[in-house]
């Protein structure tokens, strides 16, 4: 690593990617404002990172030494990585999903969760300091993401790690936890004695979500496969139905005020939309907007999604009376404080099935690839 002070600006691709897809994406530009003022603390300006230079399977991931670490902006944090989790998000990204956005602004780096120490810190930030554990997340659209030695986080999208559980397990949490967030609290504003149903509880969002609605005094039921069921209760739900073996109408009994849908094919969200009281809410994991803009183009794809959405909205509202979204991970510091205060009172946590070292980026990718670990992987940054 090279140590120099900060020389001048560099967002990294990350605010035009937010601002391609601003929008249906409902993104938040990371790179945008006026100018940084300088800050006098001295950052790591080579890394070593994981680059995606084209879109294929796991063996087009090239692990890279001295590549540019970009100037802090004057709200942005520099933490030194020691554990990165791999989301499904990931994956997909590397095979091409969201090429419409990321495609011109190749190599990208992957990665959106990150558990670790701050390292610097640039001018605006009061609520960190050089030193502190932290753990938090990037928004989807991010380009300059974690799969690094050093990774550029704003301010608002990091806190304090629980001080409770390990760097590895720290890092599986923020992403998942910030989506199951973002549907049941942003947007379905859930509150005690609510029932909610989450559709797909056996995976990390599913799993978060299960454990945020039982915080908030929710009855939770959910359906997932039968290696997931005794977790799902465990973290919480009353019921958990094996939908491999049962008929998830007959099994589930009464209606709900919230559901979330983590699969979000057509019978999922069929089943989910028929479960909802009116007045509640359906959320899926599986908006069209990329799928669209990668077909299509952006020019085209956003409309067309934008259309798609507000046609799903204007329908269920008038059908069923209940309020349907496309729901997604963002930034959220008052969501992600909440999350660390469940992990620290041991209400709140996502297994972590392995762990690779970031050398062996590959092989993680290709074992997640071929569904040989079920739960949540680990890269330690060594």
């Amino acid at each position: 690593m090279r140590f120099l002070r900060p020389r001048g600006l560099e967002d990294g691709g990350r605010g035009i990617a937010a601002a391609l897809a601003n929008g249906i994406l409902d993104c938040k530009c990371a790179g945008g404002g006026s100018l940084p003022r300088r800050t006098s603390r001295s950052i790591a300006t080579s890394r070593r990172a994981v680059l995606l230079p084209r879109f294929g399977g796991p063996e087009v991931l090239q692990l890279r030494d001295n590549v540019e670490v970009p100037d802090l902006k004057q709200n942005e944090v520099l933490v030194r990585a020691r554990a990165v989790s791999i989301n499904p998000l990931d994956t997909r990204m590397r095979s091409g999903y969201g090429r419409s956005i990321f495609e011109p602004l190749l190599p990208i780096i992957l990665g959106r969760d990150i558990s670790g120490e701050v390292a610097a810190v640039g001018a605006s930030v009061r609520s960190l300091t050089v030193g502190q554990e932290v753990f938090g997340a990037l928004h989807p659209t991010a380009v300059r993401g974690t799969y690094t030695d050093y990774a550029i986080l704003l301010e608002d999208e990091l806190t304090q790690k629980p001080k409770s559980i390990t760097h590895e397990e720290a890092s599986a949490i923020p992403f998942a936890a910030l989506t199951a967030w973002r549907a049941l609290k942003t947007t379905a504003r859930i509150s005690e004695g609510q029932r909610v149903l989450v559709i797909g509880g056996g995976g990390a969002v599913g799993f978060a979500a299960i454990q945020l609605a039982v915080a908030n005094g929710c009855q939770v039921v959910t359906t997932c496969g039968s290696q997931s069921v005794d977790r799902c209760l465990a973290g919480g739900a009353e019921q958990a139905v094996d939908y491999t073996a049962e008929d998830i109408e007959l099994a589930i009994k009464g209606k709900f005020d919230a559901v979330l849908d983590t699969i979000g094919g057509p019978e999922t969200e069929r089943i989910g939309i028929n479960f909802l009281r009116r007045g509640g809410h359906y959320m899926t994991l599986q908006g069209e907007a990329a799928s669209l803009a990668d077909r299509y183009g952006l020019a085209v794809g956003l409309p067309a999604a934008t259309a798609i959405l507000l046609k799903k909205q204007f329908q269920y509202r008038y059908s069923h009376g209940i309020e349907y979204f496309w729901t997604f991970m963002r930034a959220d510091s008052e969501g992600l404080v909440e999350i660390r205060r469940l992990s620290e009172a041991g209400r709140f946590h996502i297994p972590v099935d392995k762990t690779f070292p970031i050398t062996q980026v590959r092989e993680a990718h290709e074992a997640k690839e071929r569904k040989q670990i079920p739960g949540k992987v680990v890269l330690v940054v060594d």
